[in-house]
Order: C-alpha cells, then structure tokens, then sequence
C-alpha cells in the first residue's frame, strides 16, 4: 500500500485501489472555483509521480458508489490534484425515456442477448474467422475462396465444413451484423450562379457526389460503446494543484468545454445534461501517385468526451463521416477566380449539411445511452477542427499566408503589439462594411466565403481551429524552416563544396548516433527524400548536437528554445508553471533566432506555420493538451479508412466500393465491442474450444457414472 503506515500487499494494480479507496479514504477539501494567473516569472515545472499513476488521476470517471451531486458541488481529492466540477451541466443519469432516475440506480442490461449468442455469427470460430480474413489480413475475394475450399477439404471425413462456403457467404454474414449499422447518404451540389453564354467551363455544369453518415448516429455509437466506459468524462471540470495553479490535461479540462456548458446552461431544460463536444476532422489525401494521382477528401468525427489517448490510439474513437467532393477543372481554368470561390463555398455548404442532423439537438437534449449502459440528456456543440494549414485557410476564409487565429498582418505576423483574435462577429461586420479589396489586403478576409460554422450555435471556426503539432512544429517550423535555414547559412557562409562538406560531416554525426531505446539510427544521415512526422520527431533528437561547432552558438540556442517548447507541448499533462515555461522558451526562440535574419538567410518571420506557436498557450487553456487533436491522429486513420479499402478495391468506381467496406469494418468492431462486454472472448479461441471439449467430456463421465450406479 502507498499510504505510509500501512504494510498490507497487493497481488495487482485492482486490489491496491480498492483497498486505498475503501480503508484510507481521502477527505473532500473545498476549493475557490477561480482560475489563478499562472505567475509571471519562470519557475520550474513541479515533478508530479503521481501522474505516473493513471488510476489515481482518472478516479473520478470511476466513483460509482459516491453521492455524485454532493461530489459535482463540493468537487474531488484525485491524488495531488483537486477537481471541481461544473454545476448545471451535470451528465445525470436518466431512463430510455428521458426521465431521471436515481444517480445510485444500477445500470439496465445492455443486452438480452444470451452469453452464447453470436448472431448473427454461428459461433465465436465464425466470428473470429471473419474478422481475421475481412479486418486483419484484408483477403480478397478470391483468396477467401481459396482458404476455405482447403479448409472444406479437411473436414469432409469428420462430416464437417467450414463457418462459411464462401466469401459471399461471408460478406452477407459482416453485412447482417446488426450493430455499428449507420447507413451512408448522398447528396449532389452543383454551380448555381449565371453561367457565361459560350464557352462554358466543364466544372460550372457538373454534378459533385458528396457521400456522408448521419453523425448523430455515429455519436450514438461511440457514446454506447463499453471499451469507453472506463476512459470517458461526463462532465466539464477543472483540475487544481495544492497551490490553486490549473492543471490541463483531457478536453473537458479546458476553459472552452466550461464556458460552453454556461452558455447551454442558461436554459433551464438543459441543466442535468452531458456536454459532447464535436471534434471534427478533414484532409486531402492521394492513394495513387503513379495511376491518376486519384485523391479524396475524408472527414472524420471523433467526440471530446473520450480521453486524449484513446483518440490517439485508433481505438474507434475516430470514425469516418463522409467524403468530400473535390472538383476538378482543365488547365485552362485552374485560376478561374469563381472556380475558386465556388470550391470554398461548396466546402462549407457540404459541411454545413452534413452535420445538420445534429443541429436540433445542440438546443434540445438527446436521450443517448452511454458505456455504462445508463441514458443521459445529451447536447452536442461544434468543437475544435482539426486541419492542417491548408485546410485551416479554407475552413476561416482567409487569404494565403495570413494566420486564421488572429489579425496580425501576414506581412508581420509576430509583429511586437498584442494579439488581436479573430472572431465571428468582427469578421461579419466587416464583411458587411468594408469593400473586397479592403478586407483582403488589411484583414486577410476572402469576402465570398461563408463559414459552414455560422449555421450553428456558439460556433466560432476561429477559435475551434485546433493546434497542429505535427505540421506547425515538426513538419513546419522543425524540417521545412530550421533545418532548410541551417543548409542555407552553410551554402551563404562558406563554398559550395565546403559547405557540401560540413553536411556531409553532419550526416556522419548522425549515423554514428549509438542504439538506444527511444531512438531511430539514421545511416545515411538525414538525406531520405520522403520524411515522415515520426523520422521528423526522431530526427530532432539527435540534430542539435549533429550541427554544434559548424554554426553560430545563436543557431545552436534558438534551436535548444525551439526543442524546448516542442516537447513541453507534446506533454499529456500541463501545470500553469509549465505554460509559463511554454511562453519563455517561445521568447529565447524568437530572441536567437534573429541570427538567419541578420546573415541573410531569410528575410522576416512571416510564416503561418511557425507564428502559430504564439497561439499555443491559449489553445491549451481552452482545449487541454494539445497532442489529443493532432492533425497526425486524422492522417493515422487515413490508412484504416482511405488508402487500405482503396488497394483491396477493384479501382473501378473505388468510392462505392471503400463506403462498403468502412461499413463492414464498423460492423465487425462494434460487434468485437459488444463479444467482449458480455465475456464473450476471453483467451484465445482455442483455448475457449479445449475448454468445450473437456467440459463435455466431464458430462460424459458423470452421465456413464450415473448409469452404472
């Protein structure tokens, strides 16, 4: 036990902590519900242990048995943190009907269904069958045959077959899987306005196929799922050290999911509800270079309920919503301006529809059935969009180059004055005031664009644009910007073939890096034409001392103050003191790196990608830790969603062919879900058929005991 003076052992995690819970309870401390500036100065981040223990921090999703409105009111001892809690937007617990219930009240069934139901599977081998060819080895079709006619053939003597007699068999039996099933839609746009009299352009007379789910349901599945039960949070808090500094960690533990929750709360109807924040995604990706250059356009959902891990973690807490329409032109037309403004507006308007089925209920509670299986009053809300810079210029109709967070002028982005944030209402009045040409070169502002955002309540798409770790600092400031200016002193300073040298010299020192855990060999150096996020992530650990010696100490600091900030950010967890470190390495970064401007390798720092770090602080305070809505979690799915059932397809009308398979992936996973909840899988499948086995020979032996007594 980790209570001093007590010395009783404990075989597993699960025995410490019901021990702990039940013999040395922790006494409930009032706490002021305020939010303390963190303090000016630098200070060191305090080492917290306890964080190491992810069952003390995450008690409070788990307290079944406590007085839940005595412990939202008086708030939460969680090791050495402190938890209040919001008061009106409660996550209480409520019947099918929407009437509340008992907080105490055990959960209803989840199901009727017997533990030896497997439909509409035959048994556990049928399913595991398929999940293993259909999921895990993604066997074609004729394969699939193949196997199974083998299989066939070892069974015909036993008077036996096969779970399946074929792949049709076998997809018919996927299909009829009665959960996960959110059927897809479509709908077509097209150009509206007048079109010229001769010598129309293709695209103004097209049709667009935008293919989407209903996200309400896709919420609704997420919210039900039991592997969630134990990593999702029901209510907006706050987290507090010993000391009253904040402390920011999962999305609920921000400023914005609180600020929402008193905006929906004064509706008196609402109070009692569960807040579930709508984290949305989309980014273009191409599956095929060589044949075509064919490329979509995914968007996903994911629910800001979930733990930042389980996001991260390809654990379905990342579904695929639809896929997007992107239309093509001639070269003829490529710089057609009303081509242009006719794809952001289709963008907008597709999104705007695609999401409307929630829009009701971001007013009107939604009764959802949750992990634990009971029902809650749900509200949903627009929230953060995961973009990268691209796609963040399309989704804030700004002008290229120019930050979508803010009004610095993109010609001095980290100009020295104040910030001044973007917001809806500003950008509105302006756009009703000003002319175009003003709003573009003083604001930055595309006048013809009309954010899907403005559709919704409480919906600000400058504030809901997330922090990118993976293209504003690895991929961006870290590859794009430093390391290309490191290249370019070296060429300026010295002789091409010095400066072919001292490069070369570099690429040695990283080669010779030694193994060691956590680190990634590089042998030829850094010289590989496609870099990943992971060969950025791996390649900043071992660059700064590679380039020490063969440049100015200025570039040897400024990249130290960037190294610095990176893996503060990249934390699960955030002190108020490590915000205040965050903003000290920012200003050393800026301090040192004048050095490329004053040996001419670059003539300002007007760059979107690397000034959005003067946003990062803030967007902590109001999202939690900014690794839970990283662009790399949408293009990790990319793969399960896009690339794989593009390959496994016949690439003759690919689209309709992934829709289906997404499908049957959903339908497979939410079944696994369902097996496991009920028990239904434990041990291997052999094992669980030995186990089968022996208990009907067991039978047997009693049954021949009985009759010879």
């Amino acid at each position: 036990c980790r209570i001093p003076g007590c010395k009783k052992t404990f075989r597993n995690k699960s025995g410490q902590t019901k021990h702990v819970r039940s013999a040395h309870p922790m006494p409930l401390r009032n706490r002021p519900s305020f939010h303390q500036a963190a303090p000016m100065s630098r200070s060191t981040s305090p080492e917290n242990p306890a964080f190491d223990n992810q069952q003390d921090f995450d008690d409070a999703c788990l307290l079944e048995g406590a007085d839940e409105a005595f412990m939202l009111e008086q708030g939460v001892q969680l090791g050495p943190l402190f938890r209040t809690f919001h008061l009106h937007l409660t996550g209480r617990k409520c019947d099918v009907h929407g009437n509340f219930i008992d907080q105490n009240a055990l959960p209803p069934p989840r199901t009727e269904a017997l533990p030896t139901d497997w439909t509409p599977y035959e048994n556990r081998v049928a399913f595991e069958t398929a999940e293993f060819l259909y999921t895990r080895n993604q066997m074609s079709a004729g394969q699939i045959d193949t196997l199974l006619d083998l299989w066939a053939a070892t069974l015909i003597k036993h008077d036996d077959s096969p779970p399946f007699t074929g792949h049709r068999d076998l997809y018919e039996t996927i299909d009829s899987t009665p959960l996960g099933d959110v059927p897809w839609q479509t709908f077509l746009m097209s150009y509206s306005r007048t079109s010229p009299a001769e010598n129309v352009p293709p695209w103004m007379t097209a049709e667009y196929d935008v293919w989407f789910r209903d996200p309400r349901l896709l919420v609704h599945n997420m919210l039900s799922n039991p592997d969630f039960a134990a990593e999702i949070e029901y209510v907006p808090y706050r987290d507090y050290t010993d000391d009253n500094k904040r402390c920011y960690k999962n999305f609920l533990s921000g400023d914005w999911a609180w600020k929402q929750a008193d905006i929906i709360t004064q509706d008196l109807e609402t109070h009692g509800s569960m807040f579930v924040p709508l984290i949305i995604g989309s980014d273009k990706t191409t599956v095929s270079v060589a044949t075509g250059h064919t490329e979509y356009h995914p968007l996903y959902l994911s629910i800001g309920n979930i733990f930042n891990g389980v996001r991260r973690a390809h654990r379905n807490g990342v579904v695929l919503v639809g896929f997007l329409a992107i239309p093509k032109s001639t070269k003829e037309h490529l710089d057609d301006k009303d081509l242009r403004n006719f794809r952001r507006q289709m963008f907008h308007s597709s999104l705007a529809k695609i999401f409307e089925p929630v829009k009701l209920n971001m007013t009107v509670p939604d009764v959802v059935c949750c992990p634990n299986s009971h029902y809650r009053h749900v509200i949903y809300g627009l929230g953060p969009y995961i973009a990268n810079y691209p796609e963040q210029v399309a989704l804030s109709g700004v002008v290229q180059n120019w930050c979508s967070k803010c009004l610095n002028n993109h010609k001095n982005l980290d100009g020295d004055g104040e910030l001044l944030l973007r917001c809806r209402h500003h950008t509105n009045l302006v756009v009703q005031e000003l002319p175009h040409a003003h709003l573009w070169h003083e604001y930055g502002i595309i006048q013809e664009v009309v954010p899907f955002t403005n559709d919704f309540p409480q919906a600000d798409i400058h504030e809901l644009l997330s922090p990118d770790i993976l293209h504003q600092i690895i991929k961006g400031t870290f590859k794009d910007h430093l390391v290309n200016w490191v290249e370019q002193y070296l060429l300026l300073m010295h002789r091409a073939s010095d400066a072919a040298e001292i490069m070369d010299d570099i690429d040695r020192r990283i080669a010779a890096v030694a193994p060691f855990a956590g680190l990634q060999r590089f042998p030829e150096g850094r010289r590989f034409k496609q870099w990943t996020g992971d060969d950025s992530k791996a390649l900043m650990k071992v660059y700064l001392p590679a380039i020490s010696g063969h440049v100015p100490q200025d570039v040897v600091r400024a990249f130290s103050a960037f190294l610095d900030f990176c893996y503060i950010v990249r934390r699960d967890t955030l002190m108020e003191d490590d915000l205040t470190q965050l903003q000290d390495a920012l200003s050393r970064f800026h301090q040192y790196r004048e050095i490329f401007k004053t040996m001419g390798v670059v003539l300002n720092f007007s760059y979107p990608r690397q000034h959005s770090l003067s946003h990062y602080s803030l967007m902590i305070q109001l999202f939690g830790a900014p690794n839970g809505l990283c662009s790399s979690i949408t293009e990790s799915k990319h793969i399960k969603a896009v690339k794989e059932p593009w390959r496994r397809s016949s690439r003759y009308k690919a689209l309709s062919q992934m829709l289906l398979t997404n499908q049957c992936l959903d339908k497979i996973a939410a079944a696994r879900s369902d097996f496991e909840a009920r028990g239904m899988l434990r041990g291997s499948c052999l094992s669980d058929a030995l186990w089968a086995l022996r208990e009907s020979e067991c039978m047997l032996e009693y049954m021949l005991f009985k009759c010879s007594n």
